[in-house]
């Protein structure tokens, strides 16, 4: 059991590593070739900022699914099934769509049908849903054509959720690399545990899916330095997507019936495979609230469902004083809530793992309320935490010194009129963290941006 964990996180960190060094390349490649679009009206960053992070992402795919094909443990997956070609073929394919967007702004429904036919060529090759588990009744069959539709309307669904919540620095990223590891540890026990093989590519696609996140978070972390854009969000979208396709059409539960006796305790040891069913969408519970959300409340205003507007969860919680870093902070949260916690009562259906993720989701509401609160450090941990987080004599005994400094220079009339005060913490850009000084474009509509 040891040499393949050991052997995913050597996958895993080789996904990181790449995707971590290209990223800083690519990043110069985005603003020699003018991938770094003008200030929208919807966006909360201060300035222009690269794009086409996903090059680095889907090189660093690459690179993991290389490495894993050489490992002893792994190469069974690539051996005894199709499925991580078929993965590579369909990311190849919406990772071009993606480049092209991020360069050129390609129309929605243009992107739409790219997703469509990405998943269509993942079908092709063999990764779809074959059958559903119902509990009770047991493993219902698909005919090629219900199996198709269904694995095409997931691909889709997760793509653009993962796509919607991109809105934030290191959003996206986070959110997906909790799925991720939540949906990890539930494949890896199925396949260990169960001994069924065919929840391995699942485990495989998870593992690399962590590390094509952590690899890029540190470049796009507040303040971001490069944004993933379509070619990055969609990507991951679909990795997930394809993780969730195979752990849930593929493994079929009737074999947990080997283990046990009679009709009643065999529907009770299938329990871990019938929550495949709702984990695919609660690990993107926050995500494809939104995406619902986003479409009501556009078509109800008789916009496109693809309209882009400031109405996502992050743009409310900047809304209500959340700062920046502190929206992707509760984010991260609910997302870890629900996902670790569907996974938990997977392996052990008790009432202390409801009970706690109550209390977990209590303590979250109220994180939701206090959005001016910020808590400090104590004195000798403030070195090692941002100023923000220190405490405010140390500040007030600067400013007399800082006032005193300033008093004695001399100014003159031309330089006094060019200095103008900028308010840090400006409500619905980026909260608390914003610092106007480093925006090079104070007035967002000097970057040609509609008002």
């Amino acid at each position: 059991m040891g040499q393949p964990v050991r052997d995913y996180l050597l996958t895993l960190c080789v996904t990181a590593a790449v995707t971590y060094l290209l990223t800083g390349p690519v990043r110069k490649f985005a603003i020699a070739s003018g991938a770094m679009p003008e200030i929208r009206a919807r966006d909360v960053h201060r300035e222009p900022t690269p794009r086409l992070g996903g090059i680095a992402m889907f090189f660093g795919l690459c690179a993991g699914l290389l490495v894993a094909d050489h490992l002893e443990n792994l190469n069974s997956v690539f051996e005894l099934s199709n499925e991580p070609r078929a993965l590579l073929s369909g990311a190849a394919l919406i990772w071009i769509i993606g480049v092209l967007d991020d360069k050129f702004e390609i129309d929605a429904l243009i992107k739409l049908g790219g997703q469509m036919i990405a998943a269509g060529v993942m079908v092709v090759q063999g990764l779809t849903i074959l059958w559903i588990p119902v509990p009770g009744v047991g493993t219902v069959s698909l005919t090629s054509w219900q199996g198709t539709l269904l694995t095409v309307a997931l691909v889709v669904i997760t793509i653009n959720a993962v796509n919607f919540v991109d809105g934030l620095d290191g959003l996206a990223a986070g959110m997906v690399c909790i799925a991720a590891a939540a949906f990890f540890i539930y494949a890896y026990r199925i396949w260990v545990s169960y001994g069924i093989e065919a929840a391995a590519p699942a485990s495989l696609f998870t593992a690399i899916l962590m590390g094509m996140c952590l690899g890029f978070l540190p470049h796009n972390m507040h303040p971001a330095r490069i944004f993933m854009g379509d070619s990055g969000s969609m990507l991951i979208g679909l990795v997930l997507a394809a993780a969730a396709i195979s752990v849930t059409g593929q493994v079929d539960m009737d074999a947990l019936r080997i283990y046990e006796g009679g009709a009643r305790e065999a529907t009770h040891a299938a329990l871990p495979v019938f929550i495949p069913l709702l984990l695919p969408l609660t690990i993107i519970a926050i995500p494809i609230a939104d995406l619902l959300l986003a479409i009501v409340r556009r078509t109800w205003k008789g916009q496109s469902p693809f309209a882009a507007d400031r109405g996502h969860l992050h743009h409310r919680l900047l809304e209500i004083g959340h700062s920046h870093s502190r929206a992707v902070l509760i984010m991260y949260f609910w997302s870890a809530l629900i996902a670790f916690g569907v996974v938990a009562y997977s392996v052990h259906s008790v009432i202390w793992i409801v009970l706690a993720v109550v209390g977990l989701s209590a303590v979250g509401l109220v994180l939701l309320l206090l959005p001016r609160f910020t808590p400090r450090a104590p004195g000798w941990a403030e070195s090692f935490v941002p100023p923000r987080y220190r405490r405010r004599r140390r500040r007030a005994q600067a400013l007399p010194a800082l006032a005193q400094g300033a008093a004695s220079q001399p100014q003159t009339m031309d330089e006094d009129a060019e200095r103008v005060p900028v308010r840090v913490g400006v409500n619905g850009v980026n909260g608390a963290t914003a610092i106007g000084a480093r925006s090079r474009f104070p007035d967002r509509r000097k970057a040609g941006t509609r008002g």
